[in-house]
């Protein structure tokens, strides 16, 4: 989206949002989305990128913190609002986790996923709100989960878990903030990413992946950045609490390959 483009309902020009996890992948994908829509964005990572998110001559803020430390976290709030005066938009979309065998994972292991997936979005979203419900027109908290909070998450159980946290979590700070500050999440499927080939393997594979797809292909971080755009703009004003599915049309159910020989068109729910 160019800045033309997002003239009407979905200008943020005069807004302020933050982006955790903004360095990379979807995170950097959001944080170009809402430069380019006239945001200023500040994005928090534990390491600088070498190039930081930008849209034409405007460009991210960057705050180095941990998100899984409180104090980093009031830091980045502090960062924002002494810069630019305010906060409009927290976007949670730091998290993620390695593979591991749910035989042998560590508590060490799956504390620190659980941490960074779903303890750390609630200490943003708390201090976010402490400065939004203190603005005339509140706010707008997004959090970013994934289809494995809803479908069962083999060898990522405890980020399986965690997004699962985060969607309730959503509806629980919904009902409790506003109606200043909305709360939503968005529910993110595949998404292609500069670290997809270690999931899915080379080119052939991530296009093997993404044909599995009924939309034909991986979701692009513009995908899920022009959903956040969406959701932090007036166009979404009766919506928190909720969430909106971004997967385009979900995962092929692996029973339709297996039911060999069968015609079973129209069978589904029979």
């Amino acid at each position: 989206m160019d800045a033309g483009a997002a003239a009407g309902p979905l200008d943020q020009t005069g807004k302020v949002a933050i982006v955790t996890g903004g360095c990379r992948g979807v995170g950097r994908g959001i944080a170009e989305g809402f430069l380019a829509a006239g945001a200023d964005v500040v994005i928090c990572c534990r390491h600088e990128p070498e190039t930081l998110p930008r849209a034409g001559n405007r460009e991210a803020v960057f705050v180095a913190a941990d998100v899984r430390e409180p104090d980093q976290i009031d830091a980045v709030i502090a960062a924002a609002v002494d810069r630019f005066g305010r906060l409009d938009v927290l976007v949670n979309n730091a998290g993620g986790g390695p593979p591991a065998d749910t035989n042998t994972a560590s508590p060490r292991f799956s504390s620190a996923i659980i941490a960074v997936n779903l303890v750390a979005p609630l200490v943003f979203s708390q201090r976010a709100n402490a400065v939004m419900q203190e603005q005339p027109d509140g706010g707008v908290i997004i959090n970013i989960a994934s289809v494995s909070g809803l479908r069962p998450s083999p060898g990522s159980a405890a980020y399986g878990a965690a997004k699962a946290g985060l969607i309730n979590l959503t509806s629980t700070l919904g009902a409790e903030w506003g109606p200043k500050v909305r709360v939503v999440c968005l529910i993110a499927g595949l998404v292609r990413t500069e670290q997809s080939h270690l999931y899915y393997g080379d080119e052939e594979g991530i296009a093997a992946v993404g044909a599995t797809i009924p939309a034909g292909r991986l979701a692009e971080p513009a995908d899920i950045a022009d959903l956040c755009l969406f959701l932090a703009s007036p166009l979404a004003r009766y919506m928190t609490g909720g969430s909106i599915l971004v997967h385009g049309g979900g995962e092929r159910p692996a029973f339709l390959d297996a039911a060999q020989g069968a015609d079973i068109t129209g069978a589904v729910g029979s």
